[in-house]
């Protein structure tokens, strides 16, 4: 199985230090052949997520982001991004939900959610959790969930969101603008033969939460479907 390497980490290294298109463009071959092992990194991880979900993304490289910033709005006018990094669609408009994975020597992680949910899916998600919040609780106070990814995390509102009772029991859950998911890996791990797999076991442990909120944004208040 394809694996991450020192490698890999390596020239990361070397290009935070050497952020310029100048130092980049002489060291194009170096970045050619570690972006390739990235690739078959992906293809295994897209692989081994295809076992257990249904995938949209079709290829590990169609997976992963461009190394080059944007740097048109930030103060930041490093043109490279000092990570690698991907993500996977899954298939069909009743799957929702993202997965990514992010990797950089001692900054490494495995995510996945609703990273900016639309108006309506937004609006979906709070009326479920405000009419009944003990399915979502489950989820996220289970064992599995509290081991693997520790608490719900995303950005939220001060206060409660418009429309609703500020009183309401549920109104931690309510004020969130993103409901995400992560759980961090060591360099250790991530170096290790078996990581791709380590990453789609990650990804596995997200479905409940991740079949909850597909529910409720595909669905209506009978649970018919909406989509």
């Amino acid at each position: 199985m394809a694996v991450i390497t020192k490698a890999n980490f390596d020239f990361l290294t070397k290009l935070k230090k050497n952020n310029n298109r100048e130092w980049f463009t002489k060291h194009k071959n170096q970045y050619l052949e570690e972006h390739q092992s990235i690739i078959e990194f992906a293809d295994a991880v897209l692989a081994e997520t295809a076992k257990h979900d249904n995938i949209e993304t079709p290829t590990g490289k169609k997976s992963l982001f461009r190394i080059y910033r944007d740097v048109r709005f930030g103060k930041d006018k490093s043109p490279y991004k000092t990570h690698w990094s991907g993500g996977l669609k899954r298939a069909t408009k009743q799957l929702r939900g993202g997965y990514y994975f992010h990797l950089e020597k001692g900054n490494s992680m495995v995510g996945g959610g609703f990273w900016a949910p639309n108006k309506d899916d937004l609006l979906r998600f709070r009326e479920d959790i405000a009419f009944d919040d003990k399915p979502l609780r489950k989820i996220i106070n289970s064992k599995s969930f509290k081991e693997t990814f520790g608490t719900l995390d995303g950005e939220q509102l001060k206060t409660c969101p418009k429309g609703f009772d500020k009183e309401h029991p549920a109104v931690d859950l309510l004020r969130y603008k993103q409901y995400i998911i992560s759980k961090r890996f060591t360099d250790e791990e991530v170096l290790s033969p078996d990581f791709a797999k380590q990453v789609s076991n990650t990804f596995k442990k997200m479905r409940p939460f991740f079949d909850y909120m597909s529910e409720s944004v595909t669905t209506d208040a009978n649970g018919e479907s909406i989509v």
